[in-house]
């Protein structure tokens, strides 16, 4: 009798484990707990269980669901490519690392409908990336590269050291936010939108790439709270674009200029920035009419805190400080090998506010004129101190009632 009891014991515990082998060879492993009773439910993707990470997203069925990935440094040759809709792939914050090791110019992770994301009728809805990390290497291509993602949404995700773009969204039409992130060292563009509306670019940090931010052919960009440090080329660059607010951004030390407004920009706030040590300029708008720079901080600009080209007009400029590193009692901050610290330039320009502005310790001039005489300039109600200013050769203008000091 015991012999049949152990026998059978040892049938049972034999068909339980080939049970299990042939539930999950070759499938990997599905989260999908006996007791959920929940009608639509699907299962949640544990791409452990997988022979790559592409194996994990190819067993995504065609509604969506979730991949979720392991701690772990995952190299890769091939892109990585999502090609469903309401997908979400997430890690276990930076111990999840993606590293794209292909010397080809191939992005680490495209997301594209199978129809090749080339026009409308080959869109995807609803793709969240977080909490992960991903790295190229200079010869590889993007990090992330989204072709017609609408409400695309990646938060937690850390993109660096790419041949390309961190992050190229290319006609990402609704609603794209991009949150929480770190973009870094990363050849070309830091965040590249492209043809993308109705953005929210919210609480990123992106440090040593070529440019930070480019937002390209657009509108109803809303970027607010990121830290831009050390770019070796711009900090943001925004073309072709209207109806935008730039606004509470750290923008500092690019080696070219903190923000460019050019190619037909219109209706656009740029507020409450700081906007220091940039060694080729504060901000530019090379082309750019009915447009607000407001209660900025242009602190140690190293060349033109703002400037006002012939091709912009119809600009408001109030309650922003041009500024040295004054710290009081007749001190500066900075060296006397990093005094440097600029003030405004209009060029050519018109119809333009400039009212309510506090001048101090810039060089080389407060205001300064140039090229073909700008007209129709309020200039008003500003403070200037310890600074030589252009804006008496203001032509068909009005100056009146500033205040003008030297300690």
């Amino acid at each position: 009798m015991k012999q049949i009891y152990a026998k059978t014991v040892i049938i049972i515990v034999i068909v339980g484990i080939v049970s299990i082998f042939s539930i999950t060879g070759g499938q990997g492993v599905q989260n999908n707990p006996a007791g959920w009773r929940l009608p639509g439910a699907r299962a949640i993707i544990e791409a452990g269980g997988y022979p790559t990470i592409q194996a994990a997203i190819d067993a995504l069925p065609d509604e969506g669901g979730v991949v979720r990935l392991p701690p772990g440094t995952f190299e890769i040759s091939e892109s990585l490519k999502v090609t469903k809709p309401d997908v979400l792939i997430e890690g276990a914050g930076t111990a999840t690392h993606i590293k794209n090791v292909n010397t080809e110019g191939k992005s680490a992770l495209i997301l594209q409908h199978p129809g090749g994301g080339d026009d409308r009728k080959a869109e995807l809805w609803r793709i969240r990336l977080a909490n992960f990390r991903i790295t190229g290497n200079e010869k590889s291509g993007n990090g992330i590269e989204a072709r017609r993602i609408n409400e695309i949404f990646i938060d937690g995700v850390t993109v660096s050291y790419h041949g390309g773009d961190g992050i190229q969204l290319y006609y990402c039409y609704e609603d794209p936010r991009i949150c929480d992130s770190l973009m870094t060292y990363n050849k070309k563009t830091g965040l590249n939108m492209i043809g993308c509306h109705d953005v929210i670019v919210s609480a990123n940090q992106f440090e040593e790439n070529q440019d930070a931010v480019r937002f390209i052919d657009g509108f109803n960009l809303c970027m607010t709270g990121n830290n831009l440090d050390d770019h070796l080329g711009n900090g943001i660059i925004i073309e072709n674009t209207y109806g935008s607010v730039v606004s509470g951004n750290m923008i500092e030390e690019c080696a070219g200029t903190a923000i460019v407004l050019d190619r037909d920009c219109y209706g656009i706030a740029l507020s409450a920035n700081v906007i220091a040590h940039n060694s080729s300029g504060g901000i530019d708008l090379r082309d750019a009419h009915g447009c607000t720079v407001s209660a900025n901080a242009f602190t140690i600009s190293g060349k033109d805190a703002l400037s006002i080209g012939p091709n912009s007009g119809r600009i408001t400029v109030t309650g922003n400080n041009f500024s040295n590193s004054y710290i009081g009692d007749g001190k500066v901050k900075r060296g006397t090998d990093d005094l440097v610290a600029a003030g405004m330039v209009l060029n050519g320009t018109s119809d333009v506010t400039v009212v309510g502005n506090l001048f101090s310790g810039v060089l080389p001039k407060a205001i300064t004129v140039e090229g073909q005489p700008s007209r129709y300039v309020l200039f008003g109600d500003n403070v200037l101190v310890d600074v030589a200013s252009d804006h008496g050769k203001l032509v068909e203008s009005l100056v009146k009632d500033n205040l003008e000091s030297s300690r």
